[in-house]
């Protein structure tokens, strides 16, 4: 589904996730941004998954390398009113891909949070 120009949904950062984000390198800022915008318009960037573990696709991942460094950007396409990004992370974890159990529940807390904003919006 792809939202006209002023159906944009709304973007709503939840914590310090706007603020990890900043704190990431430029081009990262850049292609998360853009994944975010997607998301918004009701599209999906081309890096953009569904985050294991959670189910359908309602939660969705954007990775990106740089630097010898890996970085997520996770959020929800959940809820109709709002895109809410969840979490920012630089990945430190040094087995495999799987994201690790602090940051799931980072992510987890925040997804409680994002359903009650929007139930409050929609009521």
């Amino acid at each position: 589904m792809r939202f006209e120009e002023s159906e944009i949904r709304p973007l709503y950062w939840l914590a310090s996730s706007k603020r990890d984000l900043k704190a990431m390198p430029a081009d990262v800022q850049d292609t998360f941004g853009f994944a975010l915008h997607q998301a918004q318009a009701g599209g999906k960037h081309e890096k953009a998954k569904a985050l294991r573990g959670f189910g359908s696709a309602g939660v969705l991942e954007v990775v990106e390398s740089t630097q010898g460094s890996a970085f997520r950007a996770i959020y929800t396409v959940k809820f109709e009113s709002a895109v809410y990004v969840l979490h920012c992370f630089q990945k430190k974890s040094t087995r495999g891909i799987a994201t690790s159990k602090p940051d799931i529940d980072i992510i987890l807390e925040r997804l409680k949070a994002a359903q009650a904003h929007a139930a409050k919006e929609t009521s």
